[in-house]
């Protein structure tokens, strides 16, 4: 029975990754994942009328500046903390 479970655990974390890296890139998420956080970026869409892909364009003027697209500048940021981070010591550690 438990070689049969760890079995199908063995063969349903691939699936899962899978499964999860084909949300993340239908829905234009960027993942960033270390010991401390996970965190979700939006990304441009190609198939965006406006930007095209690029995530924006510049504005004219003597002084340019990139105008960020509405595609992916309007939708929010996730963070999900897992571990606090440490505090720095006061003291050197020698």
């Amino acid at each position: 029975m438990r070689a049969r479970t760890a079995l199908l655990v063995a063969a349903a974390v691939p699936v899962t990754i899978a499964v999860a890296a084909a949300v993340l890139k239908a829905g234009h998420w960027n993942l960033h994942a270390d010991r401390h956080r996970i965190h979700l970026t939006p990304v441009a869409r190609r198939s965006c009328p406006d930007c095209r892909g690029a995530g924006g364009w510049w504005t004219g003027g003597p002084f340019p500046e990139m105008e960020a697209c509405g595609c992916w500048s309007e939708r929010p940021e996730l963070h999900i903390r897992l571990l606090p981070i440490p505090a720095p010591a006061d003291e050197p550690p020698f």
